[in-house]
């Protein structure tokens, strides 16, 4: 029971709409020793019921002055940001991030930072693995005037989580699977309510100097966590290992099969390339009441987590650049392309239509054209974005942030709107609206083109779109006057 009389812990969490920072929340929320500030690029991506028992400011850790008003007055700061898949120079980015984040909490008086970094050593570490290394060093760099508790992770299993989504994929798809020898390195994967339980006893922990903690369950192959996973979802599969399939082969075959885009893809390949195993016992020793669940158990979880709805974050729920940055309202006004479609549905009632077009997508589908919808899937897979088979975290759930298949979820208005931005691979930007005004949907696909192969592109499509577009918005009446 909390003592009144003591001030409550201030705990900040950066990158909270993220896999990890979404559960923590769940954690953290309601401890009556707790005051939780949320530090997000968009306040819309946060639930209306976190955002009245949680402070939230926006802003990211590039802007010294939002960054300054984040960690004013917080005791405990979690940096959960990470540059998994992301374009360009991410090395970089990632150092400019972690120093202004440390130098930030040190100028503001944080007592400590909580990261969640990855597995490995130096030299054998992939650029992603490397890159997580150098942001703890960072992190860790000044102990005389911060603490740093860096907790270091495997392969985190988990319902939505990016390896685990992997692993499912890959067992139920192939019952024969031809595998690259990197399917043989040793790894200590670790459940992801093991992960948050070290998180938060890491907000409590009496130690006062800096601690590296490197948590999992036992050694494990990949080829073992296939077999293993198999086993709990009872099925039997054969694994067949070769020399030939290099890394970027790899990659490419989990494109395929799997939901993850080719950056996401490679990044995870080349950290499976080397050894990611636990190189001290400080979790057994500083937090000895934590028993991490076996890799079974783990899988086994995870699946209840789906088959049930409960998964309450995805790998693609924190989207890097663009999509968060976007003034989608601003760059919609300047579309030049449009397929507008309207129908009167009547006497439905406009829930239903909003329920119906909230179950598109994932394993329902999109409409009558469903293979011209996965058509344009396989080869935005190809081309290396999202593809169809990425999915959505529930079948009958939508928040802003989440991912549908190749659309991300950018605006909802209960029972009025719904806005989808393409994340498809594209000479330009795509949404796709639907608006219900009184008793009539109206359905909106907007595009604005990037320079000549841009309207190109769109007039090609037109066909295509008379059938999709337009079949579209009658089986979202259909489907809405069958819901009771």
């Amino acid at each position: 029971m909390m003592n009144p009389s003591r001030p409550k812990k201030k705990v900040l969490i950066t990158g909270a709409t993220g896999y990890i920072g979404r559960r923590l929340i769940e954690r953290l929320l309601f401890r009556q020793d707790v005051s939780l500030r949320l530090m997000v690029r968009n306040k819309a991506k946060v639930s209306s019921s976190v955002r009245i028992s949680a402070e939230v400011v926006e802003g990211d850790t590039f802007s010294r002055e939002k960054l300054a008003r984040a960690v004013f007055g917080i005791d405990c700061a979690y940096y959960l940001i990470h540059s998994m898949g992301a374009k360009g120079d991410f090395e970089e980015l990632d150092r400019i991030s972690a120093e202004n984040f440390r130098d930030a909490c040190i100028e503001a008086g944080v007592k400590r930072i909580i990261y969640l970094g990855g597995l490995g050593v130096r030299h054998t570490a992939s650029r992603h693995l490397l890159s997580r290394i150098e942001t703890g060093e960072i992190l860790a760099a000044c102990p005389e005037k911060i603490q740093t508790v860096w907790f270091r992770a495997g392969v985190i299993i988990g319902s939505g989580s990016a390896s685990f989504e992997i692993i499912r994929n890959l067992v139920q798809k192939l019952p024969v699977m031809i595998t690259p020898r990197w399917v043989a390195t040793k790894t200590q994967p670790i459940a992801v309510d093991d992960v948050l339980s070290y998180l938060v006893a890491g907000c409590d922990l009496g130690f006062k100097k800096d601690l590296v903690v490197d948590i999992g369950c036992g050694p494990m192959s990949f080829a073992d966590m296939l077999a293993e996973a198999a086993r709990e979802m009872g099925l039997r599969r054969i694994i067949i290992p070769v020399p030939v399939l290099s890394p970027k082969i790899s990659s490419y075959w989990l494109l395929l099969f799997t939901p993850v885009p080719f950056r996401v893809a490679s990044a995870l390949v080349e950290g499976l390339k080397s050894e990611t195993v636990i190189q001290n016992d400080n979790a057994a020793r500083f937090f000895p009441d934590i028993k991490p669940m076996s890799y079974g158990q783990a899988v086994g979880r995870a699946v209840h987590d789906i088959e049930y709805h409960q998964v309450v974050s995805r790998w693609c729920d924190s989207s890097a650049g663009e999509v968060c940055d976007i003034n989608h309202a601003n760059v919609m006004a300047d579309a030049i392309l449009r397929d507008r479609r309207s129908k009167n549905f009547g006497l439905i009632p406009a829930e239903n239509i909003y329920r119906a077009i909230c179950s598109l997508g994932g394993d329902e589908g999109w409409s009558g054209y469903n293979f011209l919808w996965r058509l344009r899937g396989f080869i935005d897979k190809i081309l290396g974005g999202y593809g169809l088979n990425r999915g959505r975290r529930d079948s009958l759930e939508l928040r802003v942030g989440d991912a549908l298949d190749f659309w991300k979820v950018v605006d909802l208005k209960p029972d009025r709107r719904i806005l989808l931005f393409a994340q498809m691979k594209l000479p330009g930007k795509a949404w796709l609206e639907f608006d219900i005004q009184g008793q009539t949907l109206v359905q909106s696909a907007l595009f604005y083109p990037k320079g000549v192969w841009g309207r190109l592109y769109w007039y090609l499509l037109l066909p295509f779109h008379n059938l999709v577009f337009g079949d579209l918005i009658k089986k979202i009446i259909v489907r809405a006057a069958d819901i009771k």
